[in-house]
């Protein structure tokens, strides 16, 4: 199913704020394009280090640029596309802040 991005500016916006991480966030936008997903497994086929959270939250983390960022996603599969809702996106030392403080299965920044 055709991966239909919820708050795709938000990623843009950072992109544009933080210069580093431009080229690896078009990469994974291209990426995120083409992708045909029908479960949550398909999201591991396309991104790799991507991690899906526990807890029935229905989130994945997108390492983005060798890991320097990290991207909190939440999903939703419905019948002939898949919502992906950006929550949150920062560096991996934000990142290890939100884990440490068990919220990264319920931020939703944007």
């Amino acid at each position: 199913m055709k991966v239909h991005l919820i708050k795709e500016k938000t990623i843009r916006k950072y992109a544009l704020a933080n210069a580093a991480s431009r080229i690896s966030v078009e990469e994974w936008l291209s990426k995120a394009k083409k992708a045909d997903w029908n479960g949550p497994a398909d999201i591991k086929k396309t991104y790799p280090a991507a991690d899906l959270l526990g807890k029935s939250s229905l989130r994945v983390v997108f390492d983005i640029g060798g890991n320097n960022y990290r991207m909190i996603c939440k999903y939703a599969f419905g019948e002939d596309s898949i919502r992906l809702y950006i929550c949150w996106i920062g560096t991996h030392g934000e990142y290890d802040k939100l884990c440490n403080n068990n919220e990264q299965y319920t931020v939703f920044s944007y």
